[in-house]
């Protein structure tokens, strides 16, 4: 196969990976604490592509090759809800949820209801945790209040507080769901302004992922074409020669 096409080819695959990360943005635009995504695309030189037939030297031939995705933790807009356990962060930070295997996670969604037994969990059920562990109310608790810096009080007294962690580089994060990510080294957020009954909407703009969309679409389109062109230069090429030859 030519270099040219195994080139087109190279960004034809990696134009689908792009077209697939703007599709999952689309689809979590109104999912709550949601952080968009974009492809950074790097260069990839072939050391051993043949650039030309016709010389007696190899020149690099540069394919298409996908560097990273790359996570946008863009805070989103705060939406008030009304609902008691909804908590929102005006800051910086991320809260912290226990995962099955014990360990914790972290998230932006503060989409939080109580289970059966009263316990506090995310959208996803995992319990949310407090700076004593996860969190349970029961009715003799009556109203629960959540005060800015994540200050849990009832009737009972104070109950806790909201566990809320930050990272020297958030970069390093790796998306282990839709809202969740797994880090290292957490360290206790500075300045915390939680918003109780809101949540943290998705940063994900419509109006930027349909001009990807259209953009990548296109280059898609542009690609098939060439790939198409090469068929045919191909087919030209073939047909010529065994005209000649007879």
């Amino acid at each position: 196969m030519e270099n040219a096409q195994l080139v087109a080819l190279s960004r034809q695959s990696i134009l689908r990976n792009h077209l697939d990360v703007i599709a999952n943005n689309m689809a979590n635009i109104n999912t709550s604490g949601f952080k968009s995504q974009n492809l950074h695309f790097s260069e990839y030189i072939m050391p051993v592509a043949d650039g030309s037939a016709f010389e007696p030297q190899d020149r690099a031939i540069s394919y298409v090759d996908m560097f990273t995705t790359r996570t946008d933790f863009t805070h989103g807009p705060i939406k008030m809800t009304g609902n008691e356990f909804d908590l929102s962060l005006n800051s910086d930070g991320f809260f912290a949820v226990q995962m099955p295997d014990g360990t914790e996670a972290y998230t932006r969604s503060g989409a939080f209801r109580l289970d059966s037994t009263g316990q506090l969990i995310s959208a996803d059920g995992s319990p949310v945790m407090t700076d004593q562990g996860p969190i349970s109310f029961n009715e003799q608790d009556g109203r629960v209040e959540i005060a800015q810096d994540g200050t849990i009080s009832t009737r009972l007294g104070i109950r806790g507080r909201i566990k809320v962690v930050d990272f020297e580089d958030v970069r390093t994060m790796e998306k282990i769901g839709n809202t969740m990510f797994k880090a290292e080294n957490p360290i206790p957020a500075q300045e915390v302004r939680m918003v109780q009954g809101a949540v943290e909407g998705s940063n994900v703009y419509g109006i930027t992922e349909v001009t990807r969309l259209i953009e990548v679409t296109r280059a898609y389109d542009s690609t098939s074409k060439i790939v198409k062109d090469l068929d045919e230069l191909r087919r030209q090429a073939i047909s010529t020669l065994g005209k000649i030859q007879a």
